[in-house]
């Protein structure tokens, strides 16, 4: 929060939660602060489900109803909601469409593509690829299915890089534009612009000194 203070219109700060943990009284803590923070954040997220690490039906269970409270806060916030769905994106996308939430980008979806288009059709949803795109057929498939104007990259560093064992970092941020030209057929300069503006329209970025 500190860094996004001190470079205004350059880093901009979401609040999440990883669902991963089981604690009822820090979920408590880190909503209030995504309330007290309401004009210094651009987005709630990540937050959503994780069903790789969690496997019992009552964690699911729990990580289910949490992220339903996520969905409404970000709706009382009048905020986006950034995704994270790893190994369970056909049932965040379930909980977002039935929740109605429309304001959604899916962080790294490593779901299938018809689920993908799901989202994108019913709901209007972002979906963000990262620079594993290179290397990830599913990621390469996400990348062709997914229409244009309903996608960003990203990096999610340090994890999902070009290689699978080297550290990632922001600045391969230009390898997912390319990979994403090359699938579709278009310059990476017209990625690029897409892209950003994709970014700069969903998170809400006009007049905050990011406006392309």
């Amino acid at each position: 929060l500190q860094i996004a203070r001190d470079h205004l219109g350059f880093v901009f700060t979401c609040i999440g939660f990883d669902p991963t943990i089981d604690d009822e009284a820090e979920l408590g803590a880190v909503m209030e602060l995504a309330r007290q923070l309401r004009d210094e954040i651009v987005a709630i997220g990540e937050v959503g489900l994780d069903f790789y690490w969690v496997r019992s039906e009552e964690g699911r269970r729990k990580q289910e109803e949490r992220f339903r409270q996520w969905i409404r806060l970000a709706g009382e916030l009048g905020l986006p909601l950034v995704v994270h769905s790893r190994s369970a994106g056909k049932y965040a996308i379930q909980v977002l469409l039935q929740e109605g939430y429309d304001r959604v980008l899916m962080h790294a979806f490593d779901g299938r593509v018809g689920w993908a288009l799901k989202g994108v059709r019913e709901g209007g949803f972002f979906f963000s690829i990262p620079t594993s795109v290179v290397r990830s057929q599913q990621k390469r498939k996400l990348a062709k299915a997914i229409p244009l104007e309903n996608l960003m990259v990203e990096t999610d560093s340090p994890v999902l890089g070009p290689e699978p064992r080297d550290r990632n970092e922001p600045a391969n941020l230009i390898l997912a534009v390319r990979e994403v030209a090359t699938i579709k057929g278009v310059s990476p300069e017209e990625v690029a612009e897409a892209t950003f503006q994709n970014a700069v329209n969903f998170f809400g970025l006009r007049g905050k000194g990011l406006e392309g």
